[in-house]
């Protein structure tokens, strides 16, 4: 086998960034592997207006020079129509929803995705993307991303002409949904989500660092995006949802949810799909479905990945990363 794997620059189309002291590194550590991300906008306070985006893509290029931002903007019932054409002229390249209380930063969001009915129009015409982190508030933890997926394929059949993106879905209904709605519906899946089921969190020893939302599911679940990763569907493509909380905010009596993959994702990506056998789908997966849902051009130029062992760090800039202490086989150069 080869000990080089060339692929086209990548992009990682669901990242948090963060805000303050903390964002310079993590911003650097996503500009290592891909050249595009889209960047989440549940800070304190919110992303939600044109000038509070293109400050905070600014901070982010100034910090990581190499790395596109894509910004996100925090969709809610009371933006106007003009504040989307606002955003929309600004770069904004999507709005995200957040179901109420789901997940960080999430106290303020909605309860029903119909909510949004009277902006749909509007989005349409400013040509934004809709992004739902797809979870129904206040039903039980393993079932809120089914629960949502009634309003969900509703909003997006009444809609064909808004792009949805279903987020770092994490169950066989979601595949399947997805599958099944028209081309304006695509869904991004996580390393994490490939690889991990609910038992590897609290099956044994409780294990922080890999607590997300939406929370890991049953291992026919995990079958099931793995099914659809592997499928070259051009409905899923690659969304890390690389999510960094320091150590002391995760090892504790309420510990925050998300999962730091960042500093494995590329690595650690090229790794699930060399063991499938299914090396041939990944350059699709991370570089190419993701851009045209978007439409966006495809990234001009390559990245290598060599064959070489190397460990995780067990910590970075403060964060205990996914993977920390474990062995892998691919090397980003």
């Amino acid at each position: 086998m080869s000990a080089d794997w060339i692929l086209p620059r990548p992009d990682d189309f669901h990242v948090h960034l963060r805000q303050g002291e903390d964002l310079p590194a993590y911003a650097m550590e996503a500009a290592r592997r891909f050249a595009r991300v889209l960047v989440m906008p549940n800070l304190v306070p919110p992303v939600s207006e044109a000038a509070g985006l293109g400050d905070y893509r600014d901070r982010i290029r100034l910090a990581a020079p190499g790395l596109e931002p894509l910004m996100a903007f925090k969709l809610l019932p009371s933006v106007s129509p003009e504040d989307l054409l606002a955003l929309a002229r600004a770069g904004a390249v999507a709005g995200k929803v957040y179901p109420e209380g789901v997940t960080t930063n999430s106290e303020n969001g909605i309860s029903d995705l119909r909510e949004l009915e009277p902006l749909m129009a509007s989005i349409a015409k400013t040509n934004l993307v809709v992004c739902c982190h797809g979870e129904k508030p206040g039903v039980f933890s393993m079932e809120r991303e089914e629960a949502f997926l009634e309003e969900f394929s509703e909003m997006a059949c009444r809609h064909g002409d808004v792009r949805f993106v279903l987020e770092h879905v994490s169950t066989a209904a979601a595949v399947r949904a997805v599958t099944e709605l028209g081309p304006n519906v695509a869904a991004t899946i996580t390393l994490h989500h490939l690889e991990i089921t609910l038992d590897d969190v609290v099956g044994g020893m409780l294990k922080p660092h890999l607590f997300c939302k939406p929370i890991a599911k049953r291992p026919q679940d995990r079958q099931a995006l793995r099914e659809a990763a592997f499928s070259a569907n051009p409905k899923f493509f690659f969304g890390s949802d690389s999510a960094p909380h320091r150590k002391d905010r995760k090892e504790c009596a309420a510990g925050c949810a998300g999962v730091y993959s960042m500093p494995c994702a590329l690595e650690a990506l090229a790794q699930v799909f060399d063991d499938a056998g299914q090396r041939d789908k990944l350059p699709d997966f991370v570089a190419g479905f993701g851009a045209d849902f978007y439409r966006l051009p495809r990234n001009p130029g390559t990245v290598r990945l060599v064959r070489e062992d190397w460990k995780v760090p067990e910590i970075v800039d403060g964060v205990v990363p996914y993977k920390a202490g474990e062995a892998l086989r691919w090397k980003v150069i």
